[in-house]
């Protein structure tokens, strides 16, 4: 079966990578959450997914600016504003927390391609192993090189490379960087790459799938996965075609 991943949540109706949202996408029958981690000024990894913290709230400047405290201050809802209360920003370790209470896959994408955020992956890695996660996590990035590093400092951890072009045998690259799937986008994810990534042994996850046409043409080749802003919509698409 498909799994669906909800991205940042279920964020085509809740505000992104906010709990509201890792809830809702858990409350319509998500397998799984996608989410994206920072470090703020005082070194806490914090989920946004933007460097700049204007489109998410509406305030100048960029998260590694902002202290965890000053972070929480703001509304990560600006977007939905008259529709949604305020939310704040949450941490990873709040997320993982919730986690611990449910049974939900986590792909944490490491944002680390505009900052480097020295030490992130180790961060991260530990939290991961504080809280017992280490089978339902899979930790993504465009920063390949960050991926690697993951992989030496926790094998048991699955990795993804993500990206946007067409890779020439990504089946081929995912292993050669330590990663046991790839998260390419839609438009990089022909019938026949994940066909073959998926019979070498790869999981696929592409994102984002948000059309009907695209969901079932996916469902139909029994790819791994799928990365959503809509998890309810996707997983009533995947009940009609099952069905």
């Amino acid at each position: 079966m498909t799994l669906i991943f909800a991205h940042r949540g279920s964020s085509g109706t809740h505000p992104e990578n906010t709990m509201l949202a890792f809830k809702e996408a858990a409350r319509v029958g998500a397998d799984g959450i996608e989410m994206d981690v920072q470090l703020s000024k005082d070194g806490e990894v914090v989920i946004i997914h933007d460097e700049k913290l204007d489109r998410i709230t509406g305030t100048p400047g960029f998260v590694s600016d902002r202290t965890l405290k000053e972070l929480q201050t703001l509304n990560a809802a600006q977007s939905f504003k008259g529709k949604v209360a305020k939310e704040r920003i949450p941490t990873l370790e709040e997320l993982l927390i919730w986690l611990c209470n449910n049974h939900l896959f986590c792909n944490i994408e490491l944002k680390n391609t505009f900052f480097m955020y020295p030490g992130l992956e180790e961060k991260v890695i530990q939290l991961i192993r504080a809280y017992g996660m280490e089978e339902r996590i899979v930790i993504s990035s465009f920063n390949h090189y960050s991926l690697v590093y993951c992989h030496q400092l926790a094998p048991e951890i699955e990795t993804a490379p993500l990206y946007r072009d067409g890779l020439f045998m990504p089946w081929v690259y995912a292993r050669a960087i330590g990663g046991s799937a790839i998260h390419p986008s839609i438009h990089s994810a022909p019938d026949r790459i994940i066909q073959s990534s998926m019979k070498a042994g790869i999981l696929v996850r592409p994102y984002t799938i948000n059309k009907k046409p695209d969901m079932e043409r996916l469902y139909g080749l029994g790819c791994s996965a799928i990365i959503t802003d809509f998890p309810e919509k996707a997983k009533k698409v995947r009940i009609n075609f099952e069905n």
